[in-house]
C-alpha cells in the first residue's frame, strides 16, 4: 500500500470558507517587513538638500536697499526667495513665496507675512515686487 492509497479516492471535503483570491492572500503578508524602517532610511539618504548660499557684500547691499524701499514705500505684496534649513541634514531647500507683508521686525531681523510665515532676513536670497527692481 502506498502512502495515500487510503485517501486518494475520497471526495474533497467541503470548505467552510470560500477560497481567497491571490491578491487577498498576498495582502496577509504585506504588513510583515523584515527590516522595519529600511525603506524610509534609504529615502532619507536619497533626499537632496542644498547648501545655503552666502551673499557677498554687494548682494547684501542690494537686498538692504530693497528692504528700505519696501519700508518707505509701504509695499505689501512681495515675492521672497529664501532658505529653509533642513531638520535632519546639513543644508536645506530654497523656497519662493508671494505674500503680503504684515510686519518687518528689525530687532529680531525677521519679516512676518499676513499668512503668519516668518522669514529670517539672513535667509533671504532675493526679494521682488512689481514696484522694485
Amino acid at each position: 500500500m502506498n502512502n495515500y492509497d487510503d485517501i486518494i479516492n475520497e471526495p474533497i471535503p467541503k470548505l467552510i470558507h470560500e477560497r481567497m483570491d491571490i491578491l487577498s492572500r498576498a495582502a496577509q503578508f504585506a504588513p510583515y517587513a523584515a527590516l522595519t524602517g529600511y525603506g524610509e532610511a534609504i529615502d532619507e539618504t536619497a533626499r537632496r538638500v542644498d547648501k545655503k548660499y552666502i551673499l557677498n557684500e554687494d548682494e547684501k547691499s542690494i537686498l538692504d536697499n530693497k528692504l528700505q524701499i519696501i519700508k518707505q514705500e509701504k509695499i505689501n505684496n512681495i515675492t521672497i526667495t529664501y532658505f529653509i534649513k533642513d531638520k535632519y541634514k546639513n543644508g536645506g531647500i530654497y523656497d519662493t513665496i508671494t505674500g503680503t507683508i504684515h510686519k518687518i521686525d528689525p530687532i529680531n531681523n525677521i519679516i512676518i507675512l499676513k499668512d503668519k510665515t516668518i522669514i529670517r532676513v539672513d535667509d533671504i536670497l532675493d526679494i521682488n515686487s512689481d514696484l522694485i527692481n
